[in-house]
């Protein structure tokens, strides 16, 4: 499907070239290490750190390091997620020389200006604050908080204000030192260059950076906790609801069918939920489900914003759908797996096209210790997908949800 080598380089970096006719370079370098790995005290700190590596290094000012990035002519990015943090450049080819030495200074001599870490913290502020004015955003926080007890799924990314304006400069500092180490950085390399120069540039501005031993937080992997919560708050129009539920113990096959459930169920512009609480009935404008397959994540989202005198009827909607599901009322069909299998075949094609997207898959799919190529086993696989699979999964994941509704106080 693509021509791609991996190599662990001398001191651990886990590289990934990819040669493609093309003429931009797309770089992304993960560290694996995110939310899930944090202590409860450190809640937001890979995101703090995140931040933190644009502002400045042993040899570049933060104007200077970000006038860099901006020179390259392209764009440069970084996010932090659940398992990993990851830093991306895409830029015309011949840059691809300069990106690497940007991203290695970075990742290996960030200093952490005592007056960047207050700036920054208070960006980082006003963020969460923003995430609390965002009703939906605030809905996924409510519901998490409500369905976990010591999963670290319970707290959001970002971080929330009380550990925020905890984490100093030391802490900082020493979480930096302990998982920004070679051996737990993952680069992929979308280029037209032969693999073996992509080796050589690559290990030429990281072959200082020294193998280190470390050891991540072991991760708390809990079950939902199953019940109905409502909760209040000011100057919103409509109600939200959102169902949670998680999976933890389904095989590869139930998640290939549980990936055709849930793009007939809530993800396409057709499912079933779309046409039943928007087309039929009028209650919602926007519903969708969100899955997420990562290892020590494997939760499955509903969510729908209705008006108040609607939450009930939109409820028992939600409920028939699933109920008539697992009693095979709702049928799926030769047609339903073939639609797909073209499906995942277009994202796949999609994802080729794209420098940016293709870098960015394989980095994750060597981050969660997956096959880059799983989507070629997975499109043979869906070959073996049969109704009763669907049905079957579906009496697995669709048990014991959490359910949160979000009201507006004048409801009360």
């Amino acid at each position: 499907m693509f021509d791609a080598k991996q190599k662990v380089l001398p001191n651990g970096i886990r590289l990934i070239s990819i040669k493609k006719d093309t003429q931009v370079t797309s770089i992304h370098a993960g560290i694996k290490i995110g939310a899930i790995f944090e202590n409860p005290d450190e809640k937001g700190i890979s995101h703090f750190i995140e931040h933190m590596l644009f502002k400045g290094t042993k040899t570049k000012t933060n104007e200077e390091l970000n006038l860099d990035l901006e020179t390259l002519g392209g764009e440069y990015n970084a996010y932090t997620d659940n398992d990993c943090t990851v830093y991306s450049v895409t830029a015309l080819r011949e840059e691809l020389e300069k990106s690497l030495e940007l991203l290695s200074d970075m990742l290996r001599n960030s200093t952490f200006p005592e007056e960047e870490i207050s700036k920054e913290r208070d960006v980082i502020l006003a963020e969460i604050r923003t995430s609390k004015d965002d009703v939906e955003d605030y809905s996924f926080k409510k519901i998490n908080e409500m369905a976990f007890i010591k999963s670290p799924l319970r707290y959001e990314t970002i971080g929330d204000e009380k550990t925020i304006n905890k984490i100093n400069r030391e802490k900082l500092v020493n979480f930096y030192d302990k998982y920004y180490v070679p051996n737990n950085c993952f680069i992929s390399i979308v280029s037209s260059f032969e693999h073996e120069y992509v080796y050589d540039l690559v290990w030429k501005y990281f072959k200082e950076w020294m193998w280190k031993e470390f050891k991540r937080q072991e991760v708390i992997v809990e079950n939902n906790i199953p019940g109905l919560k409502v909760s209040y708050k000011k100057d919103i129009e409509q109600s939200t609801i959102l169902y949670l539920f998680t999976f933890y113990n389904i095989t590869k096959e139930e998640e290939l069918a549980l990936r055709i459930l849930n793009h007939k169920f809530g993800e396409s512009a057709n499912s079933i939920l779309f046409r039943k609480l928007r087309e039929e009935k009028g209650l919602a404008y926007d519903v969708y489900t969100d899955l997420d397959l990562t290892t020590n994540v494997k939760t499955l989202y509903i969510y729908t914003a209705v008006s108040d005198e609607n939450v009930d009827e939109t409820i028992n909607t939600i409920d028939n759908c699933i109920e008539e599901i697992k009693n095979k009322n709702i049928v799926f069909d030769d047609s339903t797996i073939g639609l797909m299998k073209k499906v995942l075949k277009t994202a796949v094609a999609f994802t080729l096209e794209d420098s940016t997207d293709i870098g960015n898959y394989v980095l994750h799919q060597a981050i969660d210790e997956d096959d880059i190529f799983k989507f070629v086993d997975d499109m043979k696989n869906l070959e073996n997908v049969r109704k009763e699979d669907i049905y079957n999964v579906a009496r697995i994941v669709f048990e014991n949800p959490t359910i949160h509704i979000l009201k507006s106080e004048d409801s009360r």
